[in-house]
C-alpha cells in the first residue's frame, strides 16, 4: 500500500497552515508539554542546524551541520515530502513556536517503517521526544498504513531506549552494535 502524503490540515499536524509557524492560529496558550509535528519550511534551516549540533550529534555518527548543509537538508526534506508516494517523512517537532527537533519515518519493504528522531540538547528531559514519537507512531499506523515499525539507538544512549519504550516499542536485543526495537500495528477490530 502506498503511504499517503502528509498534508496540511492532517489531524496530527498543525492546522491548515502546517509548516508555517508564523501563520498559526493561537486560540489558546500551549502547555509546557504540547508539541506539534509539522512540515519543514526553508526558514527552518537555522533551527535545523541548532538541532544537529552539540551533544545531539554524539551518537549519530556525523559532525554538526553547517549552515549550508542545513539549508540543503531542508530543501531535500521538502522534495521528499512532495514525492508520490512519500518514501520518508521528516517532520519538525515544534514546542511553543520553537522548532526543537526532527522525527523521521522511512518506508521499508513489507509495510515496515523505520523511526528515528533527534532533539536539540536544551530540550532533552521534558517529554518532547516521547510525545513526538508517540504522534509519529499514531500517524504511521493510521494514515500511514504501516504494519510494523522499527527503531534503534546507540547502546551508550539509554535515554533513547526509554523514549522508545514509553512510545510502545519492545526491545529486541543488540544487532550490529545497535539496540533494536520493534512495534507491530495495533490489532484491528476482532483481532
Amino acid at each position: 500500500m502506498a503511504v499517503p502524503r502528509v498534508r496540511a490540515g492532517h489531524p496530527r499536524l498543525l492546522g491548515p497552515q502546517a509548516g508555517r509557524p508564523s501563520d498559526r492560529r493561537r486560540s489558546r496558550r500551549p502547555s509546557r508539554r504540547v508539541i506539534v509535528l509539522r512540515n519543514l519550511v526553508d526558514a527552518d534551516a537555522p533551527a535545523v542546524r541548532r538541532i544537529y549540533s552539540g551533544a545531539a550529534v554524539s551518537f549519530l555518527g556525523r559532525p554538526e551541520m553547517t549552515a549550508r548543509e542545513a539549508e540543503e537538508y531542508v530543501r531535500r526534506v521538502r522534495q521528499w515530502a512532495a514525492a508520490d508516494p512519500v518514501e520518508q517523512y521528516i517532520l519538525g517537532v515544534e514546542h511553543a513556536g520553537d522548532l526543537v527537533g526532527v522525527v523521521k519515518l522511512g518506508r521499508r519493504p513489507g509495510g515496515h517503517g523505520r523511526v528515528s528522531y533527534v532533539l536539540r540538547e536544551d530540550s532533552w528531559g521534558r517529554g518532547h521526544a516521547t510525545q513526538a514519537v508517540r504522534e509519529l507512531v499514531a500517524f504511521a499506523f493510521t494514515a500511514g498504513g504501516f504494519d510494523s515499525l522499527g527503531a534503534k539507538h546507540h547502546p551508550g544512549n539509554p535515554a533513547s531506549g526509554r523514549v522508545l519504550a514509553k512510545a510502545g516499542f519492545t526491545r529486541l536485543g543488540t544487532r550490529n552494535g545497535m539496540v533494536e526495537y520493534r512495534i507491530p500495528a495495533p490489532a484491528g477490530p476482532g483481532g
